[in-house]
């Protein structure tokens, strides 16, 4: 449910299929904001719809249906969509993305509100999950636990904005700037690839 985060969705694609099978890409949750039943504010509201605009005249080809806002009462809530992922990565790893996908054509093309469980629900059924072993792990204790710990390594690893790329090499970490047009950019910000130490 970050905006900047599905404006790079095509570019990221083309950054993880260059890389060199060497990497492992790891794909963590940011979390963005917390559990929460009250409608966003006026100025939040602004704040994304602006966000919005911004991403459209950034990034050629991305468009936002903005009937969202006609249509739903919007809640800065997101940690119920990471639990979706995780939950649908449970069933298996192409799941992740499939639902990350599916979470985000909801809200930005398709003007649903991926705060909401039965939009969730629906969704799982959409990508081919199990739902009933979703509905079961989507209100899990471990699964929030799971989300929890991929905040605090995202805090850990200096992840301090939605997208991040960073490249984590033996112990040292290294921030791969963000260019939302071009992977190769971001290509030439990897760093050499240093034989791994053991202790």
């Amino acid at each position: 449910m970050c905006s900047w985060c599905w404006g790079f969705t095509e570019t990221y694609e083309k950054f993880i299929g260059k890389l060199d099978d060497q990497f492992e890409v790891i794909r963590l949750l940011g979390g963005l904001a917390p559990d929460s039943n009250e409608p966003m504010n006026y100025k939040t509201k602004v704040m994304v719809q602006n966000a919005w605009h911004k991403i459209e005249r950034t990034i050629p080809g991305i468009k936002f249906n903005f009937d969202y806002w006609k249509l739903n009462s919007p809640r800065r809530s997101t940690y119920l969509a990471c639990r979706a992922v995780i939950a649908a990565r449970l069933q298996g790893e192409l799941f992740d993305v499939k639902m990350t996908k599916a979470i985000q054509t909801a809200y930005y093309k398709n003007a649903q509100n991926p705060s909401d469980m039965n939009i969730l629900l629906q969704l799982a059924v959409d990508i081919g999950l199990n739902i009933n072993r979703f509905k079961e792990d989507i209100n899990s204790p471990d699964t929030q636990e799971i989300l929890l710990s991929e905040i605090k390594q995202t805090h850990s690893l200096k992840a301090n904005s939605f997208p991040s790329l960073i490249q984590k090499n033996n112990q040292s970490l290294y921030i791969i700037p963000i260019d939302y047009l071009d992977e190769n950019v971001m290509l030439k910000s990897i760093q050499p690839v240093l034989p791994e130490i053991r202790f």
